[in-house]
This record gives structure tokens, sequence and C-alpha cells, in this order.
């Protein structure tokens, strides 16, 4: 079956203002949640939808939208980023199913802590969810948080400051641990929480960077290197 898909006129001009509309509102960004982040989210989160077979408009749309207003940003409101994307849809004439099939992605996504359950329960959803956390790994994932740890003033490395496993999502974003802690308190948690198979293939490479990158890190702090 051909995996690519034929648009509408109207499907497209969506896609195409949505793609503005995100660029212009996140091109300031210095944390590692700006234009080139959704971009790259986007790229995989659309090749991951052919391989699994997810509609790829819907994924798309969610892809773009999934960080319009992230709560990290918005005083830990959750629901924010699925109110604007319903609003932004809604703006351009989108049918109010397809509002609600983005925003019910985007409130569900993002991680929310390691012991919180987080399950996606679309296969659209599954696939923008692990897109965006294949974007938390790998050298780009490393860039990114230590971008967003400097954003935030945090300290890059305590050695006497353990990781913290967070039980609830009221614990995790109230969190003010080191930059390196947030390696063990998220990206190493990621690989083992995807949903496809596709995602886990992708992520497995990116996963072992990240653990060869902490290994060198602590050999060099230590001054054994």
């Amino acid at each position: 079956m051909n995996s690519e898909i034929v648009r509408s006129a109207k499907e497209s001009e969506v896609i195409q203002r949505t793609e503005e509309f995100v660029r212009e509102t996140l091109k300031a960004d210095s944390t590692g949640h700006d234009w080139w982040h959704i971009n790259r989210v986007r790229n995989v989160a659309v090749r991951l939808a052919k391989s699994e077979g997810a509609d790829q408009y819907v994924v798309e749309l969610a892809a773009l939208l999934h960080d319009i207003a992230d709560w990290k940003f918005n005083d830990g409101d959750i629901t924010i980023g699925a109110t604007k994307s319903r609003q932004w849809l809604a703006s351009l004439d989108v049918e109010e199913s397809l509002q609600e099939r983005v925003a019910r992605i985007i409130l569900t996504v993002s991680f929310k802590g390691a012991g919180v359950i987080n399950e996606v329960d679309t296969l659209e959803g599954q696939v923008v969810q692990d897109a965006d956390r294949i974007d938390a790994l790998g050298a780009i994932g490393i860039a990114r948080t230590f971008a967003y740890g400097g954003h935030f003033n945090r300290c890059m490395y305590d050695p006497d400051e353990a990781p913290v496993q967070h039980e609830t999502f009221e614990q995790y974003k109230s969190s003010k641990g080191t930059t390196i802690n947030h390696f063990y308190e998220k990206l190493l948690l990621l690989k083992d929480r995807l949903n496809t198979k596709s995602g886990k293939q992708f992520a497995e490479s990116r996963h072992r960077f990240v653990e060869e990158f902490l290994q060198e890190f602590y050999d060099e702090w230590e001054g054994r290197k």
C-alpha cells in the first residue's frame, strides 16, 4: 500500500497555516522547545505514522501544535496547550471532531513523572508521544536538556543531590533538581515507555548515546580522563 497521502486543498492549507503560526509563536524560544524542536518531532512523527498505519493528517497537526503552550511555561497548566490548539483550529474552520482529536493528543502527550502512568489511547497519540520523546534522546536531547536547565538557572550537577523518581505530576512539575539528575528522572526512562515498534527501534541508538555521554561526563568530572 502506498504510504504517501493525497491531501485536499483545505488540509494542505491548514497544515501550511499551522506551520506558519507555530513558527512565529515559538521563534524566540531558547529552552529547547522552539520551532526546530517542533519541526523535528513533526518529521519523526510522520515517519512513524507511515510505518504504523496512523492517520498522517491528525499526526502532523498534533505534532505541529503539541508545544504551542507547554505547561512548563504556563504555571503548570496542563490544559492550556489543548485549549489553544482548539482555538487555532477553530479559527481555520476545522471540524470539531478533528479539533478534539488533536487536543486530546496534546493533553496527554507530555511526560509527567517517573511514577505517573500516562497512557495515550489512540495510535495517533502514541505516534506523536513517541516522536516527542525521541527528540529528548540522543545528541539533540542532551543539548536540549542543558538548554532547559540553563534557562531555569539549574545547577548542572551536584554529586550530593540524588535523582528523585517523582510519584506524582505535582512532585515532578515542582522539581528544581540538577540537569544531570533530569537524565535519570526522565531521559533514561523514555526508551522503555515508547508505544510503537517503530518508535522503539528509532530510540535504541539515541538511548545508548545518552548512556555513553553520562559515562564520559563522570569520567571527566572525576578526572579519570
